[in-house]
């Protein structure tokens, strides 16, 4: 325990603490960006050596955007951007209500075995998607859903971790909002709707931006269920841009700029939508 005696810090010093605490978390900010901060460079670099001088440049000499230009007339970005567009929306869709359709009853019914059927689900999680990806693929050409938007998301139309997490955030719902309901002559399924889906909303957008990145990025399966190239998704897209132009790295990192891009808008726009909030207020006192 301090002595009462003992000097309080002064403002300086807290300064200097708050300050070395910013410096840190900065630098720590720009390792983690250089890779991308790299990628952006080489994708406005002109000349070739650029890529490859000694020290290296973040800054091009020359910046251009004609790699943007060439890559985007040169092959079908712009299908590739629909196509993972219409599969990640799709995703995201139908991961919410299905995840949210399974914890609600693991979180606010009681029924025998609830507890094991969770933890059944919850256990899935250590399986590997290369364990089930073969089996995955014969039951995807069994049903003709191969080279279709619902072969791409069949696999992710919802996951373990979802239901982990929406789980977790039904249970932190208050009681009293769902006995109100129910006095008011609400269904349960009514009750899911109306009180549980608006009090968990930050709870639903965190999946639904994990679901996002990880359909957007997803590279394995749709290599394994596509073979037409008016079907590829973006980062299949990029892939073959390795072979057309022969590792012509600008066009490469052009290509990979273009893919992330909505990544990191959708993850700017939604991110304000993470926060608290006041489930309490609507309860009555």
């Amino acid at each position: 325990m301090p002595s009462p005696l003992q000097p309080k810090p002064s403002s300086a010093h807290r300064f200097v603490s708050i300050l070395g605490l910013y410096g840190l978390l900065g630098a720590i900010a720009v390792v983690m960006l250089l890779p991308l901060i790299w990628l952006l460079s080489t994708s406005l670099k002109a000349p070739t050596e650029d890529i490859f001088q000694f020290p290296p440049q973040f800054l091009p000499r020359h910046p251009t955007f004609h790699n943007f230009i060439t890559v985007w007339q040169s092959y079908p970005f712009g299908r590739y951007l629909l196509n993972s567009t219409l599969v990640s929306g799709l995703t995201v869709t139908l991961n919410l209500i299905f995840c949210s359709l399974a914890a609600y009853p693991l979180a606010r019914l009681h029924f025998k075995g609830r507890n094991a059927i969770f933890s059944l689900i919850v256990s899935t999680i250590l399986i590997p998607f290369q364990i089930v990806m073969i089996p995955l693929f014969i039951l995807t050409v069994q049903l003709g859903l191969r080279n279709t938007y619902l072969g791409l998301i069949f696999p992710s139309i919802t996951s373990a971790f979802g239901i982990f997490l929406l789980r977790q955030a039904f249970q932190g719902v208050p009681k009293e909002l769902e006995e109100a309901a129910r006095m008011d002559g609400c269904t349960e399924l009514g009750i899911w709707w109306h009180i549980m889906i608006p009090a968990i909303r930050p709870a639903l957008i965190t999946l639904a931006i994990f679901v996002f990145i990880g359909s957007w990025s997803d590279f394995l399966w749709p290599l394994i269920v596509l073979d037409r190239p008016e079907s590829y998704t973006l980062p299949l897209g990029v892939a073959t841009l390795a072979s057309a132009f022969s590792l012509d790295w600008r066009l490469i990192a052009a290509g990979s700029i273009i893919s992330i891009t909505p990544i990191l808008l959708f993850f700017l726009v939604m991110q304000r939508y993470i926060v608290p909030t006041d489930i309490s207020s609507g309860v009555k006192g």
